[in-house]
């Protein structure tokens, strides 16, 4: 089936295909209509679902937690603020391996208030234990929901959806909708097998741990986290199978012969095919490399992407203050275990926060600045600051 969606609407309808059974959240802009889009559809009797209204985000992670300790499948979704207030139960949520799947629409964080797209929230929770996946239309919106929960019930880690904040999700464009029974196949009934609460069989879950054990827990999600980079795609592909459409933690656009190659994430792709097609129609040689996942980053597919290539392009839409851009980062990790002569030269940019656009002439911008340059103006370039 059809159907035009925005952002949100995709989100919703992922989550009510994947028959979620529980549902707590708190409403915040610009995430607030995947809840009310979910609402409608409870009362449509479209899905069968308890939904908890609570009274803060930090309320929401703690009752997804407790429901899917429980042994049912849980949702959630909330942006900016709202997962800044979770961060606690983030880290729970991990630790406790439950499988809980939580939609962020990457909004930029106060002060000053700002409700428009930057990927700050989201990247400042990488260090909580939870898989991130990010998108870059509402097909792949719908899609990785639905795919989300297949790998957080697989690994026992929960998920985090990502997309940008009105840029997808009050933007609507044409998504296919899969069957409900042929994603049932896809994705059977949540079995949390014999770790779940139940009152006929008492088990203490989440008790203090001492030292002689507490590292060996850190250590086994670790281990899955590093098993997550096959079980991601293992996943994804099986999708396609199913449903036609294949995603990749890292996919190439033309970046194989290109003197020039940018890596972005999200929405800035789908911009970033536009000036490539262009440039490269008038002789210029740029390519991309779109990645979909910051956890677990997927080390070895950026070695092999950009292995050899002579200047590399990251638009970060976010930035860690006192350091870099965090793609950035992450990639000049991966690649410093390249010799020398492998090893290219990284550009790194910061563009678009707060909702900023980035647009055709921002990127071609960015590609003239880079190719142009010998060496980068600073270890961070900032663009389109009206410095003061």
């Amino acid at each position: 089936m059809r159907k035009v969606l925005t952002g949100n609407q995709a989100v919703a309808y992922g989550a009510m295909l994947s028959d979620v059974q529980v549902v707590a959240a708190y409403p915040i802009t610009p995430q607030t209509t995947i809840i009310e889009e979910l609402a409608a559809m409870h009362a449509q009797g479209l899905v069968d679902l308890d939904y908890i209204r609570v009274e803060s985000e930090h309320s929401a992670m703690a009752a997804c937690i407790g429901a899917s300790m429980g042994g049912v499948r849980t949702f959630t979704a909330t942006c900016g603020q709202g997962l800044l207030l979770m961060h606690e139960m983030l880290h729970y949520a991990t630790g406790a391996r439950t499988p809980v799947v939580l939609a962020n629409v990457n909004r930029a964080v106060a002060a000053p208030w700002n409700i428009w797209s930057d990927q700050t929230d989201s990247v400042s929770q990488r260090e909580t234990g939870w898989i991130q996946l990010y998108c870059e239309g509402n097909q792949e919106v719908l899609d990785t929901t639905i795919i989300a929960f297949k790998i957080a019930e697989t690994l026992r880690l929960p998920v985090m959806i990502i997309l940008d904040a009105f840029f997808l999700s009050h933007t609507s464009e044409p998504v296919d909708v899969p069957d409900k029974e042929k994603v049932r196949d896809f994705l059977p009934s949540y079995d949390p097998g014999d770790l779940w609460l139940d009152p006929d069989n008492p088990k203490t879950f989440g008790s203090i741990s001492m030292s002689d054990v507490y590292m060996e827990f850190r250590w086994q999600i670790q281990r899955d986290m590093e098993r997550a980079k096959g079980v991601i795609q293992e996943v994804q592909n099986e999708f396609g199978g199913v449903f036609g459409r294949t995603y990749r933690q890292v996919e190439g656009y033309l970046s194989e012969d290109a003197d020039v190659v940018m890596v972005v994430s999200g929405t800035v792709a789908s911009t970033g095919r536009e000036v490539i097609d262009y440039l490269r129609a008038k002789g210029e040689s740029l390519g991309m490399v779109k990645i979909k996942t910051l956890r677990p980053f997927p080390r070895e597919e950026i070695i092999e992407a950009l292995r050899g290539k002579r200047k590399v392009a990251v638009i970060d839409r976010n930035f860690s203050p006192g350091s870099t851009g965090v793609w950035a980062q992450e990639i000049r990790n991966a690649l410093y275990e390249l010799p020398e002569d492998e090893r290219p030269t990284i550009y790194g940019y910061i563009a678009g926060l707060g909702g900023r656009d980035i647009s055709v002439k921002t990127i071609e911008d960015i590609y003239r600045r880079t190719l142009e340059g010998d060496r980068p103006d600073d270890v961070d370039i900032w663009i389109g600051v009206r410095y003061v």
